[in-house]
């Protein structure tokens, strides 16, 4: 038996998680986008290519700031890892998706006070904090899904349509709901992002702070269907 297979329950599957998480991951590409300089730092594809056309076009300088986001993503999933491990001794106070929050939390505080000439750091430190979250909180409802991202819970939504259409699964339409559900509240997120940018500036992610910290109230209450 798997060290995940012995962690206590907690409600960090249920939908109203993953629906709060959505919300913050579609403020933060809204806010990147909008704040800080125009760019994409949930997901790491967008950075990856515009890294290899930066080199193929010799601006080694300017690949340069599309490659760091990506190693703060890597590093941020390596970081998350090794919290799952170290704090099993905290279990019965913490769980140790509770300590990742905390983290996030910390984090996004600075990205709030990063001035806008350092944009390249602030998104870099998104790009952390993007990868923390969307290895930490993985499944909703026992089935795999992207807080951060839309691009894979599109998919899976659309295979569960295939197979409620074709093979008449009956458990097909749930997860369809949800994933379209998580999908709604990332475009929620997103809209909040530009009245968040428009009203506070860089300020502005502190929306996500209490998104984050609702998450962590919520972990309190244990739920028997996780894990």
């Amino acid at each position: 038996m798997s060290n995940r297979d012995l962690e206590p329950a907690q409600m960090s599957e249920t939908l109203r998680i993953g629906a709060l998480l959505a919300v913050a991951g579609g403020f933060f590409d809204a806010y990147s986008y909008l704040c800080r300089g125009g760019v994409f730092a949930n997901a790491q594809t967008g950075n990856i290519v515009l890294f290899g056309v930066k080199i193929a076009n010799g601006e080694s300088l300017n690949a340069f700031s599309y490659f760091v986001p990506v190693i703060a993503f890597a590093f941020g999933v390596l970081v998350a890892e090794i919290l799952r491990r170290a704090c099993g001794k905290y279990q019965k106070k913490l769980h140790w998706r509770q300590i990742v929050v905390l983290f996030e939390i910390l984090f996004v505080i600075m990205v709030a006070y990063t001035p806008q000439k350092y944009n390249m750091l602030a998104n870099t430190i998104i790009s952390f904090v993007c990868a923390l979250q969307v290895e930490t909180f993985r499944k909703v409802r026992g089935s795999a899904f992207a807080s951060t991202m839309c691009t894979g819970n599109l998919r899976s939504a659309t295979e569960q349509f295939a197979k409620l259409l074709i093979e008449k699964d009956k458990t097909a339409k749930q997860k369809i709901k949800r994933y379209s559900a998580v999908i709604l509240y990332f475009i929620i997120g997103a809209g909040l992002g530009v009245f968040g940018v428009k009203y506070m500036a860089e300020r502005a992610v502190f929306v996500c702070c209490g998104l984050l910290f609702a998450v962590f109230l919520i972990m309190f209450y244990e739920h028997t269907t996780d894990l």
